[in-house]
């Protein structure tokens, strides 16, 4: 069988181009179709007629897509874990899960997971109520009381050393006594052990690939309670509550062979038929669900499923509900979906986003020839769902805009306005012709209308990090330095650039922490533009016309996790702690140092409190997340959690993981 593929946080496109993109084998890649782009601007979702006129709608459109090497991209994956639920940035709010009302009064000050908004949580390796610290590593699940800082339970998700979960991507969510493993394996398929008349299928009972979801019990021993599966790729999920919005996306279950010494013509015919063949089991994802030792299959219907006037057929976006509370466990998800591409996820709470652009199957194939995108290459589509009543949310509306996001903090919804930063152009080879711009959108009349927009920022550079508060919007774009764009969006209509700061290095993820006060993590670099290690930064941008850097903190040959990922940064405001992982590199020794930098963050500067280590576990003790629960620091890798105390930095437990 082919090999799991698993996807990198740190570098998501390049990985998810090779995997989507022409095999290496292919002897010249072709650029993929877009005859069917959707323009800029407002558009509609239109409801399929029936289930024979869905199939139909999507042999057509995927038809006029499909070229002698496929669609583009999308040949034998159903689906593609896009982000692993971590690509996206993150800002402080706390988690959603929490304690129940009989013991909240004994809950201490507790840090939650790094989320976009307050309220709205996100699926990561660790999470805390206050009393408990759930983690998942390795396969295993722990429960550790935060208290007697001891480990209260262990459930081991994998059969056995072999099982492909032992090494899986896991995510946590939590709600009172049950957590929410969210397992994405990044499974492949094979046109040799997976096709029926040229339409793949899966092969066999329990032979389902795409994501796992298992709900567990922590009262008492832990268990699962409740499994579901479902074909696709995990894009990223959401929780308000009690209530879990989980974001799948699949492509059609289609092989398309290569025949040696066909042309281009007879290998695009080829394809055709294929599709003329496949019936709605191609397209339509499977799912199956275990609770109380009774297993259901089903497969989601076409009537939950919409289009846009015009789609290439190529894949679909669903939307699973679930109530973590619920006795009856996962339940069927209660479907509801798009036929068209979705990456990158953003909710407020009251509304959930699904975005798509068209990088993946572009990029490879412009980069190689050194071309800048087209106009319709660069179509972001996003797609807006009521979500703010438990169960289904409600498709509400949809839009495009020019250029392609960098992650879900391009977007921010604040008082019905949705702002959205893009870049557009080519960002690559020498004299990149490219431009970033901020666009302000008001949903009217099941629209997502344009009111205003800003535009020019970081010519011949791209969007490195986008931070929103409130009114103003914080945009740092980079090639060689570093500019930092305030945007005032007091007025939806007429947004503007109201300051520029411009250092070298750049910012890859931002966080305000009090009023006129932002956090940069990202990497210093040469006047040329050649990065040279972790910078912390602190702006001071009370005045918007004139944003400052009020200090920064470098460390030489060193890269953290929270560049990319948000979840790994940690801002603890009550003892003014941050708190990163930290990889540096010792050049006249050859050797590598993994820990957690820890800073106190002072009015107009940053004090170096400590690096802590996990010394018992040299091979496995990359920090990765960190955590606070009244006066402890907690660290956490794969080896295990450190309790380190806020003031003295003095270590107080060390809780080893069983190998």
């Amino acid at each position: 069988m082919t090999p799991r593929l698993a996807l990198s946080a740190a570098a998501p496109l390049a990985l998810l181009a090779a995997l989507t993109g022409c095999t290496s084998s292919d002897p010249d890649p072709q650029p993929p179709r877009r005859d069917q782009a959707v323009p800029a601007g407002a558009f509609k979702l239109v409801a399929f007629d029936s289930c024979a006129a869905a199939l139909k709608d999507m042999k057509s459109a995927a038809k006029e897509y499909v070229g002698p090497w496929g669609f583009g991209g999308v040949g034998d994956e159903r689906g593609i874990p896009l982000t692993g639920a971590g690509d996206a940035q993150r800002s402080g709010a706390e988690s959603a899960g929490g304690a129940t009302s009989a013991n909240k009064a004994a809950i201490p000050d507790h840090s939650g997971t790094n989320t976009h908004e307050a309220g709205v949580d996100e699926p990561d390796i660790v999470k805390s109520d206050g009393q408990r610290i759930v983690t998942v590593s390795r396969g295993v699940l722990h429960v550790v009381d935060a208290a007697s800082r001891k480990v209260t339970g262990e459930l081991d998700l994998a059969a056995n050393a072999d099982d492909p979960k032992r090494w899986a991507t896991m995510n946590l969510l939590l709600h009172g006594d049950r957590a929410l493993v969210l397992v994405h394996e990044g499974w492949s398929y094979a046109a040799s052990d997976t096709v029926r008349s040229d339409v793949a299928k899966p092969v066999g009972p329990g032979e389902m690939r795409g994501p796992e979801l298992l709900l567990v019990e922590l009262s008492g021993k832990p268990r699962v309670v409740s499994r579901y599966t479902i074909e696709g790729g995990l894009v990223d999920a959401r929780q308000t509550g009690s209530t879990a919005r989980v974001v799948v996306r699949s492509a059609p279950l289609l092989s398309f062979p290569y025949k040696e010494g066909a042309s281009e013509a007879q290998r695009t015919a080829t394809n055709r038929g294929i599709i003329d063949r496949a019936d709605e089991a191609a397209w339509l994802p499977d799912y199956t669900v275990t609770t109380g030792g009774k297993t259901t299959k089903g497969r989601v219907e076409c009537g939950r499923m919409s289009r846009p006037e015009t789609y290439s057929g190529t894949s679909m976006v669903t939307v699973l509900s679930f109530d973590l509370g619920s006795s009856d466990g996962l339940g069927n998800g209660d479907p509801v979906g798009v036929v068209a591409d979705g990456d990158t996820v953003y909710s407020n709470g009251s509304n959930l986003y699904v975005a798509n652009d068209q990088r993946w199957r572009v990029m490879r194939w412009l980069e190689s020839r050194n071309e800048a995108p087209k106009p319709e290459d660069e179509i972001t589509e996003i797609y807006q769902f009521d979500a703010s009543k438990p169960g289904k949310p409600r498709y509400v509306t949809s839009a495009s805009v020019r250029g392609w996001l960098i992650n879900q903090y391009a977007m921010s919804e604040w008082d019905g306005h949705l702002r959205v930063a893009t870049t557009s152009g080519r960002t690559w080879g020498e004299n990149p012709k490219s431009s970033s711009t901020v666009y302000v959108l008001k949903a009217t009349g099941g629209e997502l209308k344009e009111t205003g927009r800003v535009g020019g920022l970081g010519k011949g550079e791209r969007i490195y990090a986008v931070r929103f508060a409130g009114t103003t919007g914080y945009v740092v774009t980079f090639r060689q330095t570093d500019p930092l764009y305030t945007v005032d969006l007091t007025d939806p209509a007429k947004p503007r650039v109201a300051g520029e700061l411009k250092i070298t290095g750049y910012s890859a993820y931002l966080h305000p922490t009090e009023p006129g006060r932002v956090i940069g993590i990202g990497q210093e670099a040469s006047t040329e533009g050649r990065v040279q290690g972790t910078q912390i930064s602190l702006f001071d941008v009370s005045n918007p016309d004139k944003p400052a850097r009020l200090s920064q903190h470098h460390v030489a040959d060193s890269s953290s996790e929270a560049e990319y990922d948000p979840h790994a940064f940690l801002y603890w405001a009550k003892d003014r702690l941050l708190v990163v992982p930290l990889m540096s590199y010792d050049k006249s020794k050859g050797t590598s140092q993994m820990s957690a930098l820890v800073l106190r963050v002072g009015e107009s500067g940053f004090t170096e409190m400590s690096r802590l280590t996990h010394r018992a576990a040299p091979d496995t003790g990359m920090i990765r997340r960190s955590l606070v629960v009244g006066d402890t620091l907690w660290t956490l890798s794969d080896a295990g959690l450190m309790a380190t105390g806020t003031s003295t930095m003095d270590t107080r437990a060390w809780l080893k993981w069983d190998a």
